[in-house]
């Protein structure tokens, strides 16, 4: 399936967000969008995803 991560087009296999974010390399605490709504963690392993979604994925930043 094609979609949008972050602003950059991917081939993915997952079908839903919960997939999409281990097949992508996220663990621990993330933020996330579909669409431009905003998907909770316990919503994400039934959020089904389409052909053509838009996903953000926003990770906490440590540094200064």
């Amino acid at each position: 399936m094609k979609i949008i991560v972050n602003g950059d087009p991917r081939e993915v296999a997952a079908t839903t967000l919960s997939e999409l974010l281990a097949e992508c390399g996220y663990s621990g605490r993330v933020a996330t969008a579909v669409n431009e709504v905003f998907v909770a963690s316990s919503a994400r392993i039934r959020h089904a995803l389409a052909d053509g979604d838009r996903v953000e994925i926003l990770a906490p930043m440590q540094g200064g």
